[in-house]
């Protein structure tokens, strides 16, 4: 593919959808890049500013068009001890940090871990933020008036019902648009931008993150870095396969980490908190029709434009629109075929899926429930694995010899299993191990023939092991002396 006609794929094959997807982003970044501040417990600036740089790197140095990266919460509940007791300046410069090992993360090609989240830990972790998406709302429907109600249906009802009569524009934006000026034309008293945090004026500039440059401020950060940006890459790397279904589309995930780390080194001498993949903003901006890097684009130069040329404006935006839009993303966003699948899905997989499910909303923690869902995943992969190794036991004419058959995957899950099958105590000559249909995968594997053979030869019997196949041979004659010891 050629320069001009990448560049054309990837920025200009979907200029207008893109243009409105990215507007309609920028307005939704707002009120959650100053919850996510104050989470952190830093000014509204800082998070806006962030949300802003990292969307507008990540545009041309992503390896996922149409993805949105921000501000997170994700990275805010992270860095709050930092902040409370050292610091904005180490906030910035735990940032910068934290973009270093990301880059490195994307030359180690750690991105190929994602081959081991399984499709179960997936949607899992989908469900579980639908769900946090929605709790996030929660604060915004209690102990307010009937009239946020009726402003959150009308919006609701815009957005759900304009697609019957025209996409032209994002449905979203319409319902934004149209309850701020409902609200404005009538003076109604509803919560609004405004009162979540005071909008910056200006824009941001370059500045070295004010921390003395020794061993002691690399001791501090060094291991809220490393948290944030394994945090980070894991949630940018599961956004970025989600998005991926949506669009059935493939992403470069090694370009990705790389992006990432470089948008929050940037960011970190911005004055802005680190940031990462948005599974919220980007199913907007994907379901608003954004697909290019375009979108993101508009999204932070347009998010930058709101806060410091249209600041008073935008903090007169009632929260009521807002809240129907992250209410139609977490409706969007949860698999809702979850519910039958748990009938027609092996029962390991569902299990997998709630586990994440519920750590996620019970810890607020997409790593921990990720993890979760990636450990019961693998103990119940080694189940089935090790179930496959069958053992067979026949006994020659003249009862000398007994014959031990084994047939599947020996390793570490199945290798007390192999030892399991055979009687030491049989008054027979000869024993021989016939591994013709069986493959030895680690060391131990190795160790249990060593240990089953050893014991027999105490015992006064003859071994004999036949059909090691060339890997497993080749294994054996490695590591034999090693599992002698």
């Amino acid at each position: 593919m050629s320069f001009f006609s990448k560049l054309h794929r990837e920025w200009m094959s979907n200029p207008r959808a893109d243009i409105l997807a990215g507007v309609l982003v920028a307005l939704a970044l707002i009120p959650e890049a100053i919850g996510f501040s104050i989470i952190a417990g830093v000014d509204p600036s800082v998070g806006l500013y962030a949300s802003f740089s990292i969307a507008v790197i990540i545009a041309f140095t992503g390896g996922r068009p149409g993805m949105i990266s921000a501000a997170t919460a994700a990275i805010a509940v992270l860095v709050v001890p930092l902040v409370r007791d050292h610091g904005l300046g180490y906030l910035f410069a735990a940032s910068v940090l934290m973009g270093v090992f990301q880059i490195a993360a994307g030359f180690l090609r750690l991105d190929l871990l994602m081959q081991y989240v399984s499709r179960s830990v997936v949607t899992g972790f989908v469900n579980a933020l639908a769900v946090l998406i929605f709790m996030a709302q929660l604060p915004h429907l209690m102990g307010v008036t009937w009239v946020t109600y009726a402003m959150i249906a009308a919006a609701l009802a815009i957005i759900y019902l304009l697609p019957r009569l025209t996409t032209a524009v994002p449905s979203p934006l319409v319902a934004i648009i149209a309850m701020t000026a409902v609200s404005l034309y009538a003076g109604l008293d509803v919560a609004t931008v405004g009162d979540m945090g005071k909008l910056p004026s200006a824009l941001p500039f370059f500045q070295i993150p004010d921390v003395p440059f020794t061993l002691e401020t690399l001791r501090i950060i060094l291991p809220y870095s490393l948290t944030m940006a394994a945090v980070g890459l894991l949630e940018s790397m599961m956004t970025a396969q989600i998005v991926d279904d949506m669009t059935d589309t493939a992403s470069d995930k090694r370009r990705e980490c790389k992006g990432q780390g470089i948008a929050n080194i940037v960011t970190g001498f911005l004055g802005g908190m680190g940031g990462c993949a948005m599974i919220g903003q980007s199913v907007i901006n994907v379901r608003s029709g954004g697909r290019t890097r375009l979108s993101t684009l508009v999204a932070g130069a347009f998010l930058l434009f709101l806060i410091v040329a249209l600041g008073p404006l935008v903090a007169r935006i009632p929260m009521p629109a807002l809240v129907a839009v992250m209410i139609m993303v977490s409706i969007g966003t949860f698999h809702w075929q979850s519910f039958p699948n748990l009938r027609s899905h092996p029962w390991q997989s569902s299990v997998v899926m709630l586990a994440t499910v519920l750590v996620v909303v019970w810890t607020h923690d997409l790593a921990r429930g990720v993890l979760t869902g990636v450990v019961l995943s693998g103990l119940f992969f080694a189940g089935k694995v090790r179930a496959l190794m069958n053992v067979t036991a026949s006994l020659s004419a003249d009862g000398a010899t007994r014959t031990y058959r084994y047939a599947g995957q020996v390793f570490f899950a199945s290798a007390g299993r192999f030892a399991a099958a055979i009687d030491f105590h049989e008054a027979v000559d000869t024993v021989v191990i016939d591994v013709s249909n069986a493959h030895f995968w680690d060391i131990s594997a190795v160790d249990a023939l060593h240990k089953t053979v050893a014991k027999l030869r105490r015992a006064g019997l003859a071994v004999e092991v036949v059909g090691l196949n060339d890997v497993s041979a080749t294994l054996i004659g490695k590591h034999a002396a090693d599992a002698a010891h």
